[in-house]
């Protein structure tokens, strides 16, 4: 590419006069009143200023750093020079959902904690790769015409990220493309998830239509192993991609856990948060004290859903401290900004109740972190006599997800799984079923949007491969020498 010769030399230094920006964001007292984003793009000329600041790396972290690959410094470079429409293009290269991820990833732990500059003085990537994409996606850019059909057809299970990355990048190698969706809309947890604070619903819905345009057909309402056997779609579609998540949750094992007002997480944000009705039981937390159980991303969006929703209080119990707290610093500092208060080193004992069965209370114990597991996180571990009690109206449970168990009698059965109900796949994402490929969170356990993106892609590709040397099979079997 000829880029702009001001961009050279003394220019890749611009990081030591130019201080890092973040996105506009709404003052707590406002935004949780509502559900809407809480940030805004940054302008023009303060994306072309930011984007100058890269130094452009003769080997760019940035790029190892971000599960996709992004060419991050090629469209930092293009944003820099004021060519939104270019940088958005080599944005959407690499990435299937490039307005979605900037808006979901903790890239304070992937691409821009992976800088060469300081943490405090990283390139704000994110911010940046919203933009740009934005600004394509309002101009009519992003799209991508209906690619000649091969005569391939390719059933995909779940219009999760994962599902809807696979979908994208084989219809545009010209793969019919159908989508079998449980709910009743695509966009699995990133429409009944993650909270519109975060994602607006719109975003989802305009990333699903972009795919319908370039051919790939949704039908939802539909179980695979329930409405319809893995057998009939290997009949009726050349491969298969599973997508479905890992949606079991965590059970919290203590006494009391069958007290009324014990709630598991991933249903609350569900009902309060998806654009139509679930025919969920409703929940009502309106001057209740909530009592949030767990550490990641799941328990954030917990506590700052349930003070949108009017909780007098709401309080994180974590069982680690601050430091191997899994969630993302950005969102622990949103929660903070909102109101939620955090207790760490803080562990569930049992839970209490009044005489009508409801919650009361949770007893706790404190915590102190003793040697590394094996996963080098150091372990926690009871604090002798230090057990207290914490007052709470309603406890929401995020301890995280297994994946789901197979419909008992499925044909799904046939599909070799790990001791933890994962799905097992070999390098190109396929399952021992031939022909069979999975990905996402029931490969690997609850994971990053991102990572979903990475494996869908993936698989896409091996998918490919897979039904490429088929074609070429039987050529080889019925060829004569010559």
């Amino acid at each position: 590419m000829n880029h702009d010769p001001s961009l050279t030399g003394e220019a890749r230094y611009k990081w030591r006069e130019v201080e890092r920006a973040e996105q506009p964001k709404r003052d707590a007292v406002e935004r949780i009143t509502d559900f809407h984003e809480i940030y805004s793009l940054l302008d023009e000329a303060t994306i072309r200023e930011q984007a100058s600041r890269c130094v452009q790396c003769a080997s760019p972290a940035c790029v190892t750093g971000c599960p996709l690959g992004n060419h991050i410094p090629d469209w930092l470079t293009l944003a820099a020079e004021g060519k939104f429409l270019e940088a958005a293009e080599v944005s959407r290269s690499t990435s299937s959902m490039p307005e979605i991820c900037p808006r979901v990833c903790p890239q304070e732990r992937l691409c821009e904690a992976a800088c060469v500059l300081s943490p405090a003085e990283s390139i704000c990537i994110g911010a940046i790769e919203k933009f740009v994409n934005e600004y394509a996606l309002a101009r009519g850019a992003g799209k991508v015409d209906v690619a000649l059909s091969n005569g391939r057809r390719v059933a995909v299970i779940g219009a999760g990220p994962g599902g809807m990355a696979c979908a994208d990048v084989l219809s545009q190698r010209g793969y019919a493309v159908t989508v079998f969706e449980s709910q009743l809309l695509p966009g699995g947890l990133l429409m009944f998830g993650i909270p519109a604070f975060k994602l607006e619903k719109e975003v989802v819905e305009r990333r699903a239509n972009i795919l319908r345009q370039q051919g790939v057909e949704f039908k939802v309402g539909v179980t695979v192993g329930k409405d319809v056997t893995l057998t009939q779609l290997l009949k009726d579609f050349s491969a298969v991609y599973m997508g479905i998540g890992a949606l079991k949750p965590k059970a919290l094992d203590v006494p009391g856990a069958e007290l009324k007002g014990i709630l598991q997480g991933l249903p609350f944000l569900a009902q309060k948060n998806a654009p139509i009705a679930l025919g969920l039981p409703p929940v009502d937390v309106k001057g209740k004290r909530v009592v949030v159980l767990g550490g990641g991303d799941s328990a954030m969006d917990c506590l700052r859903t349930a003070i949108r929703c009017g909780a007098a209080d709401t309080v994180c119990a974590y069982r680690r401290d601050l430091a191997n707290m899994p969630g993302s610093r950005k969102e622990y500092a949103n929660a903070i900004e909102e109101g939620a208060r955090f207790m760490f080193l803080t562990n569930p004992l049992a839970v209490e109740g009044n005489g009508d069965g409801k919650v009361a209370a949770v007893r706790c114990i404190r915590m102190e972190l003793g040697e590394p597991d094996a996963s080098g996180r150091r372990k926690p571990r009871a604090v002798k006599g230090s057990e207290f009690t914490l007052p709470a109206d309603l406890v929401l449970i995020a301890y995280g997800f297994d994946p789901v168990p197979f419909p008992p009698g499925s044909d799904l059965s046939q599909i070799a799984i790990n001791d933890w109900g994962a799905i097992r796949v070999d390098e190109n994402q396929m399952t021992n079923v031939r022909g069979v490929f999975a990905g996402g969170d029931v490969v690997r356990g609850p994971s990053l949007v991102v990572h979903a993106v990475r494996d869908g892609r993936k698989a896409a590709e091996g998918i490919h491969h897979y039904l490429s040397e088929q074609a070429r099979e039987p050529v080889a079997a019925t060829a004569q020498p010559g």
